[in-house]
């Protein structure tokens, strides 16, 4: 009998420590905050400071090395069809693309489109430094080839006639008249043959893009170069002396 009335005290005592451990869901009723301003009045840790100061000296001291001269300022508007900015891009894309692309494939580059608005920065006149690349390539877009047969090209082309903007391009000449129809286009000093496939230079986003910003419709193939474009800018600014630009006749808007 009293085993009996043990084990009920027992069974008792257990079923009211299983409700007493019920989860319950709390509600949220409220939520506060404040606005902690960050300014001259929060101060650094002086000892992380003095961790990434040699390394942001260092850091700096490479990025304005003075790598080239540039006369006069390279602009982004200093030209109806095309800047001198522009061309310098593009014919650096060229120069520097083009002995890679003939070493791994033996072909030949035949020319080169970027997009105006990957251009992100002007060169001042003075001394040109790495820091300047950085500015007006401030993304980590790679170079590529893409092999584009002639009705490839014809619809390049003509996104490149219609187009409002002032997409850079090398090697490839472009004559339109003053309503934007075509008139002529010489690859390489010869006419444009829409029979044969070309070769040309140009940026991974733009070929990721494709379609959907307007470059690119259709590729047969396409040639990684390993090459940052921000690289050949350094590279080629280490070349020269002096940079050279100017808005000349590869792309013309006749007035007639």
């Amino acid at each position: 009998m009293i085993d009996l009335k043990f084990k009920q005290i027992v069974t008792l005592i257990t079923i009211c420590f299983l409700f007493s451990c019920k989860n319950t869901t709390g509600e949220l009723t409220e939520i506060q905050g404040k606005q902690l301003p960050i300014d001259a009045s929060i101060k650094g840790a002086d000892s992380i400071s003095d961790f990434i100061s040699p390394y942001r000296n260092r850091i700096n001291e490479v990025l304005d090395s003075t790598l080239a001269y540039a006369p006069k300022p390279f602009l982004l508007d200093d030209g109806k069809r095309n800047t001198s900015m522009g061309n310098l891009m593009t014919d650096i894309v060229f120069e520097e693309t083009a002995p890679i692309f003939k070493g791994r494939t033996g072909k030949e580059l035949d020319f080169v489109v970027l997009n105006y608005g990957g251009v992100r920065s002007i060169i001042s006149a003075g001394n040109v430094s790495a820091r300047n690349a950085y500015e007006v390539m401030p993304f980590e877009n790679y170079i590529v080839v893409v092999e584009l047969d002639g009705s490839a090209v014809r619809k390049l082309i003509d996104f490149l006639t219609k187009s409002t903007q002032r997409h850079p391009i090398s090697g490839i000449q472009i004559v339109v008249d003053k309503n934007s129809g075509l008139e002529s286009v010489d690859i390489q000093g010869k006419p444009f043959d829409e029979t044969r496939n070309y070769y040309v230079a140009t940026s991974d986003y733009l070929v990721q893009g494709g379609p959907s910003i307007g470059f690119f419709d259709e590729m047969i193939s396409v040639t990684d170069t390993d090459y940052l474009l921000r690289n050949a800018i350094i590279d080629h600014f280490r070349k020269v002396d002096t940079l050279k630009a100017v808005v000349d006749d590869r792309f013309i808007q006749l007035d007639k």
